[in-house]
């Protein structure tokens, strides 16, 4: 009984040098850099400093934000959840892709992940970590990579001294492109040109960028292939054949839509269509002269 009770006063004493030791340093032994303000302690957490889901494209420098609040001198690391790879532990690189770095300025929380020239591999979920009291505490950040592409809607057929309006849009989301370039046939659209009557605007939001190219007063000269091209280019250009006709035909345009090498998909039904509309008018023609 007497060896049960001085076992007991030998806890009290230690529990009492332990929480002294507590209450009187910034530092609690055998658990890390955990601080002490005010009394409370502060463990480490993570706080919002940009956004979760982010989708940036094809070419682009992507950048995965985590702020750390308290980490004291715990490392700070980035998992790719795909495959369970350490990419990264403060500024310690553990992969041999370049193109990833971690981002810490000096006297910082901030540990964000840069990954250079994305690619559409590279898309999915990431993982900033901190261990804390035994455990890991996650912070998820989802990637989205797409590759840009441009579209052109507009009239395929136009009436002579009628108006030539073609949109070209761009699905660029996170770093919209700066503008766009028309080509007519292997020409640059001049705007200044003596002609007059030609026009672009271009207005950019989250959901891209869109570029409207305005002809008045279409002659036959304005007729042909019309491209436009994003710049910077990372997306690919996006062309369509207009045609300037003398008659009342006019049909909505089919979307047509280039590869890197330009090739149209549709130059076909472009042609039979063309045919089509040539042979409605002569017909009309001859109607109305018999009759």
């Amino acid at each position: 009984m007497t060896g049960s009770r001085s076992f007991l006063i030998f806890l009290c004493i230690l529990m009492e040098i332990v929480l002294y030791g507590a209450e009187t340093s910034d530092v609690l032994p055998g658990v890390g850099n955990i601080y002490v303000s005010d009394g409370k302690v502060e463990r480490p957490y993570f706080e919002v400093a940009g956004p979760r889901n982010v989708t940036y494209i094809v070419g682009h420098h992507a950048q995965l934000h985590c702020r750390v609040r308290h980490a004291g001198d715990r490392m700070v690391s980035w998992i790719r959840k795909r495959d369970l790879h350490v990419l990264s532990s403060n500024q310690i690189s553990f992969t041999s892709d370049a193109r990833f770095s971690v981002i810490h300025p000096q006297d910082s929380d901030d540990f964000n992940l840069q990954i250079k020239f994305v690619q559409k591999r590279d898309a999915g979920i990431y993982e900033c970590q901190i261990p804390n009291l035994g455990e890991t505490i996650k912070y998820q950040v989802l990637l989205n990579v797409e590759e840009a592409q441009a579209m052109i809607s507009g009239p395929e057929f136009v009436r002579t001294s009628s108006t030539i309006s073609l949109t070209c849009s761009v699905n660029i989301h996170s770093q919209p492109a700066g503008s766009v370039t028309w080509y007519h046939g292997q020409n640059v659209v001049d705007f200044n040109s003596p002609r007059g009557g030609i026009s672009m605007e271009t207005t950019k939001s989250e959901s891209g960028i869109v570029s409207k190219l305005v002809i008045t007063k279409a002659t036959s000269s304005d007729g042909g292939n019309y491209t436009c091209i994003p710049v910077p280019s990372h997306a690919g250009p996006a062309s369509v054949m207009v045609h300037v006709v003398n008659g009342e035909h006019s049909e909505p345009i089919h979307h047509v839509e280039h590869n890197s090498t330009g090739g149209s998909q549709s130059t076909c039904s472009l042609r039979l269509n063309f045919l089509f509309v040539i042979l409605a008018i002569n017909y009309h023609q001859l109607h109305r002269e018999f009759h």
